[in-house]
């Protein structure tokens, strides 16, 4: 999935003749705090509130604050990885998509780039998760398949987290089947550390949580 299928309609830019008093109440009514500034099809920068607050002056053009150091945007063709790692590191509400000769064509928010991770983990299909715990020197995925496929089980959707102080990471499973006893039972035999299992509604309660409660960090 690519950064042009994330784009979404519903909210505008702010051109640069525009006031600043205008940027703020679109900000309010799409409940974002940041906008693109264009000029025709160019892309000039990423106006936030804080930074028209910090101007003192409502009615002035948004096109007259420094929008030289706010300038952030992905391309078209970037996938939905980089551009949820852009928004993170940046922490902004929307980001700006621009095609291969920087033209303005769009922007997408956090909740659609969530719900687009969301559909692409398969959280909303039925299955259990497992969390297997190892030494990342032992993390072979073919190996983890082969021993679930064995339990006529697929693996719908996978992620590895790890941490800088340590070399244990945590692959996250998650599988097209609720009854996952003979899987749980092979990866014991096999020595894996099971450190977590969700199947059923507990594990969607918990997803739906998480969800919820991650969009609501992310709700500026």
């Amino acid at each position: 999935m690519i950064a042009s299928s994330l784009i979404t309609d519903t909210i505008p830019p702010v051109f640069v003749n525009e006031s600043c008093e205008k940027a703020l109440i679109w900000m309010d009514e799409f409940k974002v705090a940041h906008l693109p500034v264009v000029d025709g099809t160019e892309y000039v920068g990423l106006v936030s509130d804080d930074l028209i607050f910090d101007s003192n002056d409502d009615t002035a053009p948004v096109g007259s604050l420094n929008l030289i150091s706010h300038r952030p945007f992905v391309f078209e063709h970037q996938h939905v990885y980089e551009v949820m790692k852009l928004m993170a590191d940046l922490n902004v509400s929307v980001i700006p998509v621009l095609d291969k000769n920087e033209n303005y064509i769009g922007l997408t928010t956090t909740h659609k780039v969530m719900s687009a991770l969301t559909s692409m983990a398969y959280a909303e299909q039925a299955g259990a998760v497992i969390v297997v715990e190892m030494n990342e020197n032992d993390y072979s995925m073919a190996h983890l398949g082969q021993l679930i496929e064995g339990n006529n089980t697929k693996i719908l959707s996978s992620y590895v987290t790890s941490s800088s102080d340590s070399t244990q990471i945590e692959v996250t499973l998650k599988l097209n089947r609720k009854d996952i006893g003979g899987v749980l039972q092979t990866l014991y035999r096999f020595e894996y550390n099971v450190k977590e299992t969700y199947a059923g509604n507990k594990y969607e309660e918990d997803m739906q949580d998480r969800y919820d409660g991650l969009l609501k960090y992310l709700d500026f």
